[in-house]
């Protein structure tokens, strides 16, 4: 773990959330100059620091807010700090927690020297790992709803399924045919979700369905989790 070591004549600890922020201002002898709960935005931060720009450095915990900080900071000229939320809270450890504490809390660790560093992302590929990121997540959502099918026909002593399970049809009604009804909804929720659609697939009827053509919704649900789709519907 890196820890910032360079001193500053102003420190600045943001403890951020959505709506509003608390700053909390030290100088170089480490006494408070500022502390102060302001809303969550540029005009008013850069207000409230304003005072104490000159060779003055800001901070604030990992959070999904942090974004627009790290943008403001590059755009005037003013060091960012993004600290680790695990390092930070294994660190100061307090029992008392609030919004003025863990501004000050921040503050201090950065002057002090044990201010756990995380990478900032640079801005251009920001978007791109966000993408990713979802992309998993969905990726990960769909084999679960896959892993739902292939267990509730294991349950039943089905083997209707052939081939991979990521190649599964979930309009295929040969994946329902269960003679409990409640099982037969029970094992069709996954394609429901997918497709937007409670219960069975449309085109379920009965055991005659089993070798039912493959539906072209299902391609289109399986290209929704790809790169090239995600993309070109950003692009749109």
């Amino acid at each position: 773990m890196r820890f910032y070591q360079d001193q500053h004549r102003h420190t600045c600890g943001i403890d951020l959330h959505a709506k509003t922020m608390y700053l909390c201002m030290l100088d170089e002898r480490g006494t408070i100059c500022l502390q102060q709960n302001i809303p969550t935005s540029a005009a008013a931060l850069l207000a409230a620091i304003q005072p104490y720009r000159d060779d003055l450095i800001v901070g604030v915990e990992c959070m999904f807010t942090w974004y627009w900080l790290a943008d403001l900071c590059e755009d005037e000229g003013m060091p960012f700090l993004l600290g680790h939320a695990l390092y930070m809270k294994a660190i100061h450890g307090a029992k008392a927690k609030n919004d003025k504490l863990d501004a000050t809390k921040i503050a201090h660790m950065i002057r002090g020297g044990v201010f756990p560093m995380a990478y900032v992302y640079p801005k251009a590929m920001r978007a791109t790992r966000d993408l990713l990121r979802r992309r998993t997540a969905l990726v990960r959502f769909r084999a679960e709803l896959m892993a739902h099918v292939v267990n509730t026909q294991s349950q039943a002593n089905l083997h209707a399924l052939t081939g991979k399970t990521q190649r599964l049809d979930l309009e295929d009604p040969g994946l329902y045919l269960f003679d409990d009804p409640m099982t037969r909804v029970n094992g069709s929720l996954p394609g429901g979700l997918i497709h937007g659609q409670p219960g069975p697939p449309s085109n379920w009827t009965s055991g005659a369905n089993r070798n039912a053509g493959r539906n072209h919704h299902v391609q289109k649900a399986r290209s929704s989790c790809s790169i090239k789709m995600l993309r070109a519907r950003a692009i749109d």
